[in-house]
């Protein structure tokens, strides 16, 4: 499976957010609970329905969208 095929958008889950596996876990709780210094350990524990799969899912996708993210220099 490819890690990406986990993360999944359904308009009627989290108004559409992009969730992990359809479930009620969205990428950006991931993203944001690792920013805060919680381990993936710890959001396993907290999350057991979770893989170890799922956050590595997580950490793609945001690395994906700021991949193909423009920045334009605006002069001032």
């Amino acid at each position: 499976m490819n890690l990406l095929d986990r993360i999944t958008v359904n308009p009627d889950i989290l108004v559409g957010k992009p969730t992990i596996r359809g479930l009620r876990i969205s990428v950006d709780q991931i993203i944001k609970a690792l920013a805060a210094g919680i381990s993936p350990e710890e959001i396993l524990e907290d999350y057991p329905e979770l893989e170890k799969d799922d956050i590595k899912a997580a950490l793609l996708y945001a690395f994906k969208i700021l991949e193909s993210e423009k920045v334009f220099k605006v002069s001032a």
